[in-house]
């Protein structure tokens, strides 16, 4: 439960005087930033609601696991509903790690990453038949061995919504602190899970906020705020990190996966000096490279080499920057007809479930979702009013792993928007002493991916993974192993 009001003059007072004491003369700007962060939250810790949801539409029978859906209040003026989907462990939910997952885009619904990723549920592909979509339990939910909130953040987001027009405007650097806000008042309401093990998670454009959601939790437990938080450390998949060298490392992936020849290869690499992004205009060499590098890739699926991509899907411009950001459109009329869609298959076909699900009158009240705030559900919202102002984060991995906490990069390895080869340079550039070579990697017998463990002077390193055959959202392609890969990293064991 909330504290009472009585109660928060008094939290207030202590904290003040607590944090003070430790920034000292030069670091009183600091503390006021974080007493002005904690001002905000202890003045509104009330500002939450919640809904058991025991049953859902298109589910046969009861939940065999328990789900709580609700709003928590964040911004200067409450004015920020950040919508949340909480699934307890099922399997010990006391000792369990909990679980933050932040879907990517941005803009994209915690939906995505329940029904298409790591949650219990998912569709029922095999007997859609264009009506109401039926609801499985999915064998590989992550929720099989933590405690795991799904967010939709930032606001605008799935079921996210703002009473102030200046509260549906974010940014990479604006989000997190949001999402930090929204992570203690939870927890606040939700003190039976404080001890347990907390690890901060997502993938894709994820990779930008997990990392500043992670080091303001630690900043917060550093200054002494309330409540104190157990993190241990963060988990990203094919993680948007380094904008210009996650983009510039797709020509080397595209020749590693021969979607390219040798000698193009070559020949772009000394044409264009290493540099594919933002070539020099004025060599035309380079620019005709860059060209048929385009001409040979901009048919195949961004997110899964090896799947068809569909027919609809935007076309991608000839050069090699193409955005951070990862969706593709779905036309409305496939949306608002399903029966209509193409007779060749293509993942985003899938998509369309969820849509036709999520915009359901009776789904939205049953999910307890506040009537008249969201008018048309997305799983993928392209109009966010929203800045992506951060070029980089690897200096928030140095800073964390500095600090002693753990991390699991992993990355799908047929995934071309984030290629793993772009991840791999950046954790080369940390420089981290290599205490586990490249190794496979098994379940079930079989090769789930290649390995790579590097160690810190405290805690337990970084651990690098790459899963076999997965796409950009890893999970979605590959669950089992998926599901064993963060298993084995959340109980110490080696993979």
């Amino acid at each position: 439960m909330a504290p009472p009001i009585s109660g928060i003059q008094q939290q207030i007072g202590m904290e003040m005087e607590a944090q003070l004491t430790k920034a000292g003369n030069n670091g009183k700007y600091v503390a006021r930033m974080w007493l002005h962060l904690l001002l905000l939250l202890l003045l509104s810790v009330t500002a939450t609601s919640r809904t058991v949801v025991e049953t859902l539409p298109g589910f046969s029978d009861t939940l065999p696991f328990k789900l709580e859906t609700g709003y928590v209040a964040v911004g200067e003026t409450d004015d920020l509903q950040l919508f949340y989907y909480f699934i307890e462990s099922q399997r010990n939910p006391v000792k369990d790690p909990l679980v933050l997952w932040l879907t990517g885009g941005p803009g994209c619904s915690a939906l995505s990453g329940l029904l298409y990723e790591i949650g219990p549920i998912t569709f029922d592909y095999d007997t859609f038949n264009g009506s109401s979509p039926a609801l499985v339990v999915n064998p590989y939910a992550w929720t099989e061995v933590a405690n795991i909130i799904f967010l939709d953040a930032p606001v605008g987001t799935g079921f996210s919504y703002s009473e102030s027009t200046e509260g549906y405007y974010s940014s990479d650097t604006k989000s997190p602190y949001a999402i930090y806000l929204f992570l203690r008042k939870w927890l606040l309401d939700h003190p039976k899970y404080l001890k347990n093990p907390l690890y901060i998670a997502g993938d894709s454009y994820s990779g930008v906020i997990v990392p500043q959601v992670t080091l303001l939790i630690s900043d917060g437990n550093i200054a002494g705020s309330n409540p104190s938080m157990n993190l241990l450390g963060y988990m990203l998949g094919n993680p948007v990190t380094d904008q210009h060298g996650d983009e510039n490392s797709r020509v080397k992936y595209y020749h590693r996966l021969t979607l390219i020849s040798d000698d193009l290869y070559e020949s772009v690499n000394v044409n264009c000096n290493g540099e594919f992004v933002n070539p020099d205009i004025t060599n035309s060499s380079c620019l005709d490279d860059i060209g048929i590098i385009a001409e040979c890739t901009m048919k195949v699926n961004d997110a899964q080499i090896l799947e068809p991509k569909c027919s609809f899907a935007s076309p991608r411009p000839k050069t090699m920057n193409w955005g951070r950001k990862f969706f593709d459109d779905i036309p409305d009329e496939i949306i608002q007809s399903p029966t209509k869609r193409e007779e060749k298959w293509c993942r985003n076909n899938n998509y369309v479930l969820s849509y036709m699900w999520a915009n359901d009158e009776i789904v939205q009240k049953t999910l307890g979702v506040r009537n008249g705030t969201i008018l048309d559900w997305k799983r993928c919202n392209k109009s966010l009013a929203y800045d992506s102002d951060l070029n980089t984060v690897v200096h928030y991995h140095q800073e964390l792993l500095k600090r002693g906490y753990r991390a699991l990069i992993y990355s799908g390895d047929h995934d071309m928007m984030i290629p793993y080869v772009g991840t791999q340079a950046w954790i080369a550039y940390l420089s981290l002493p290599l205490v586990d070579g490249w190794r496979p990697w098994f379940v079930d017998g079989q090769i789930a991916g290649f390995t790579e463990k590097y160690s810190t002077t405290k805690g337990d390193g970084l651990t690098f993974a790459t899963v076999k055959g997965g796409g950009h959202t890893a999970p979605e392609y590959k669950p089992q192993q998926c599901l064993e890969m963060a298993d084995r990293w959340m109980s110490y064991y080696a993979l």
